[in-house]
């Protein structure tokens, strides 16, 4: 187990200090955000029933299902402890109120790329952040007991995060914590039903992103998206999510990007990066984002630097395919 029982403790103790605790995860909120969120907020809710708990944020349409953000006054943030979940630096926390309060904890499982909290609790062995709140739970037993309302997120926010259990991020930790929240009874069902169920107009966009993508023969595939696309096909930037894994299911695709056109004044292109193969966070690093070493995202602002990050993926791509073959 990677968890640091003084670290554990440390957290524990916190809790227990302050009466009004926050939670704040990073924008663009993913099931793991949400789901690390919500579900220390009602660990510590079920077992402190004096505290004021809140989630800081805005919901996220898509996941409406697994629950809301609460409304936060200024002045909650007075003697407060802040949490903040499944975000490895400060710029991409989402309100920037976080910095607020009385003590600041970090809880994360990205690589630790910037450094914030009076106490950070960063486990990048950990295929989540839902994971990593998970086993806080289960090592702390009944100084903070797992609840079956609890569990419901955190196991979604592992099943967002590894794809149901498919990427290598996954591991025997993983399954036996799972296993773990299963053991409250949680309807994993519905929880794999809403990752799976799709609209026909996000069905239909799913083709025209297979038609439409380019594909190197050192297999970096992608795909420019542009509003108009979205319009015709009637779906939302954050809809469009379910076509981000369309070009790994493709053989002989190691690693992909879907740049998607912003809206404004001064358009620019959201790039989602994934690979089933080279790192790709530090080139996402490098283009205003990062994120995990095979699912990462990054922003540009110009063809050219389209450009540039693609040949930059085709590099990692080839570096990585010399070296297999070896």
């Amino acid at each position: 187990m990677y968890l640091e029982t003084e670290k554990v403790q440390k957290l524990l103790s916190y809790i227990k200090e302050y009466d009004t605790i926050i939670i704040h995860r990073h924008v663009r909120p993913d099931p793991d955000a949400f789901g690390s969120q919500l579900g220390l907020k009602y660990l510590i809710e079920s077992t402190f029933e004096n505290k004021k708990v809140l989630a800081a944020g805005t919901m996220s349409k898509g996941l409406s299902w697994m629950g809301e953000m609460d409304e936060i006054a200024d002045s909650d943030y007075e003697d407060a402890l802040v949490i903040v979940v499944d975000t490895a630096n400060h710029p991409r926390i989402e309100d920037k109120r976080y910095n607020k309060g009385a003590k600041l904890v970090k809880i994360d499982h990205h690589p630790d790329v910037d450094s914030y909290g009076d106490l950070e609790m960063v486990y990048t062995k950990a295929s989540s952040c839902s994971e990593i709140i998970a086993n806080i739970s289960l090592e702390l037993g009944e100084a903070l007991p797992l609840t079956k309302e609890a569990a419901f997120m955190l196991y979604a926010g592992i099943v967002g995060d590894t794809g149901r259990f498919q990427y290598d991020s996954t591991s025997a930790t993983t399954l036996t914590t799972a296993a773990e929240l299963l053991k409250l009874d949680i309807d994993h069902f519905i929880i794999n039903d809403r990752f799976n169920t799709k609209s026909m107009e996000q069905a239909k966009f799913q083709g025209f992103v297979l038609d439409q993508l380019e594909i190197t023969d050192n297999g970096v595939a992608h795909i420019l998206i542009n509003q108009a696309d979205l319009k015709r096909y009637g779906i939302s930037e954050e809809e469009s999510n379910v076509a981000v894994g369309i070009p790994g299911s493709i053989m002989g695709v190691n690693t992909w990007a879907l740049f998607i056109e912003q809206e404004g004044n001064n358009p620019y292109w959201r790039v989602r990066v994934r690979s089933k193969g080279p790192a790709i966070h530090e080139i996402a690093a490098k283009y205003h984002g990062g994120g995990h070493p095979k699912a990462s995202g990054a922003s540009v602002y110009s063809k050219e630097e389209m450009s540039h990050l693609l040949e930059d993926l085709g590099q990692a791509a080839q570096a990585y395919l010399d070296n297999i073959s070896e």
